[in-house]
């Protein structure tokens, strides 16, 4: 797709397509718009730009509403006089009426079958190629999408809406550079398609120009100041940008436009949780999950929330739940394992782990921490096993080496403890390091060595009783040993 997509958006940045006079709008083309998101602000705009070609009447405002149009668009509507277009129908056609109302009831897979069944009949309509696009959208399949909005476009070239479609569908691909290209099409065709500004800004964040596409949002908001999604999108570009507080802000703006709202509760859930208040990103979830209750990613992040908080409980009780609903679902096993770890259930940690490492083999904390529960469990074999894999998967990790050096010192394998904890000292001269390769030195008989990494100790932690014990200790085995 990103082949055939590079070379339609950079020729439509060469030759954009004159644009001939544009004629008044029948209901076909504005329940493909409907069907494909197309906002009612901009909807009025458009209408009142080029007119309508069918009556307003009852039956119409009936449809259009049913597909998702917004009162202002029907108020709109009725001041508008009919300027019949040639071979436009009058009416709105009941079967893409139909397929409109089951797409606004997100029933995808009946509104695809009514628009396949209109496109045998009539696959030279721009439109219904359009409505199909969004319907494939909607429903993740960005390769279809990409061949339908494409025809769409070669039937009917210069609509703004269509090139502005390409550019969220080149954002959902990852490919930063063709969603800018193609709602840089969109504005040239149109600069008041506000729409076109807010895929400009996605697609300048895909391509981490976050002062850009800030701007970018600031000139949809501009034209369409009531649109939660362009603060949304804010929202997202600013915690990525760093900001939290003003990612948290713009969600709030979000809300206050569309109160149900599932994904800015749960996205201003995570810029709460950015900024250490647990308590009221949890709120936004349960808000969220309220509103969503099938979406696996907020219980993900609720159950997240509830471990970093300490209620091992309550996050158990969201990640069972969650995977009772998705057993496919690829996260969440950290931090069961964390849980299973405070409740001393070292079985379950090691079985949540084991399918953590199973869903990212390279990641070198995961082992580390099964490493420690395999310890706990009196598995020392399993234990070095993974200690190693850790250190050889990040060997700059002075964690990974102090639990290598435990292990070893188990082992009763203290030189090469011993190793392990001076290249843990290298990489973190701390307190703790300095008393356990001390520890290793007094089992190989290194008593002055020994003596001065307790000193060390001491003085980097002079409240540290232990370290204070130890040394005396040593000092009382050090006179013992050698009297004179």
């Amino acid at each position: 797709m990103r082949r055939k997509g590079l070379a339609i958006a950079l020729l439509s940045l060469l030759t954009v397509p004159a644009l001939a006079e544009p004629r008044p709008l029948d209901c076909t083309q504005l329940l493909a718009w409907l069907i494909g998101g197309v906002s009612s602000p901009r909807l009025s705009h458009l209408a009142q730009q080029r007119g309508i070609a069918f009556a307003a009447d009852v039956e119409a405002v009936k449809d259009l509403q049913a597909a998702g149009a917004e009162p202002t668009f029907i108020q709109t509507l009725r001041t508008l006089h009919l300027s019949p277009a040639e071979n436009h129908p009058t009416s709105c056609p009941a079967a893409l009426a139909k397929a409109a109302e089951l797409t606004h009831q997100r029933r995808y897979p009946e509104a695809e079958l009514i628009l396949r069944d209109l496109l045998r009949d009539d696959s030279q309509n721009a439109a219904l190629h359009f409505a199909l696009g969004a319907v494939r959208l909607d429903r993740n399949d960005l390769d279809e999408a990409f061949d339908e909005f494409s025809r769409s476009n070669k039937l009917m070239p210069g609509s703004s809406e269509t090139h502005s479609r390409l550019a969220y569908l080149y954002y959902r691909d990852d490919d930063g550079d063709n969603a800018i290209a193609e709602a840089r099409t969109a504005l040239s065709m149109d600069p008041q398609n506000a729409e076109a500004y807010r895929y400009l800004g996605l697609g300048l964040y895909a391509n981490q120009r976050y002062l850009a596409a800030l701007h970018a949002f600031q000139e949809s908001l501009a034209r369409e100041p009531d649109s939660a999604e362009a603060h949304y999108d804010m929202g997202i570009t600013l915690r990525a940008k760093g900001d939290a507080a003003a990612a948290a802000a713009a969600y709030r703006k979000a809300l206050a436009l569309d109160p149900k709202f599932w994904e800015a509760h749960s996205n201003l859930g995570v810029a709460l949780h950015d900024l250490g208040k647990l308590d009221d990103a949890i709120a936004e979830y349960r808000e969220a999950k309220r509103l969503a209750p099938e979406e696996a990613s907020i219980r993900n992040n609720l159950g997240n929330t509830f471990c970093d908080k300490g209620d091992y409980d309550a996050a158990l009780a969201e990640f069972r739940e969650l995977f009772r609903m998705d057993p496919g679902w690829q996260k969440g096993h950290d931090c069961m394992a964390k849980a299973y770890m405070a409740k001393l259930d070292y079985d379950a940690a090691v079985a949540e782990l084991q399918l953590a490492i199973a869903q990212n083999p390279t990641a070198a904390a995961k082992h580390r921490v099964l490493g420690q529960a395999l310890l706990l469990q009196g598995k020392q074999a399993e234990a070095l096993h993974e200690f190693r894999i850790a250190v050889a998967l990040a060997p700059d990790s002075p964690l990974a080496h102090h639990y290598l050096g435990t292990a070893l010192f188990e082992a009763q394998q203290y030189a090469a403890a011993a190793r392990e904890f001076r290249e843990a000292l290298r990489l973190e001269p701390s307190a703790e390091n300095h008393y356990y390769l001390a520890a290793c030195l007094i089992s190989l008989g290194e008593y002055n060595q020994a003596l001065a990494e307790l000193e060390i100790a001491v003085q980097l932690q002079p409240g540290q009783d232990l370290y204070q014990a130890r040394r005396q200790e040593l000092l009382d085995l050090m006179k013992t040993t050698n009297p004179r």
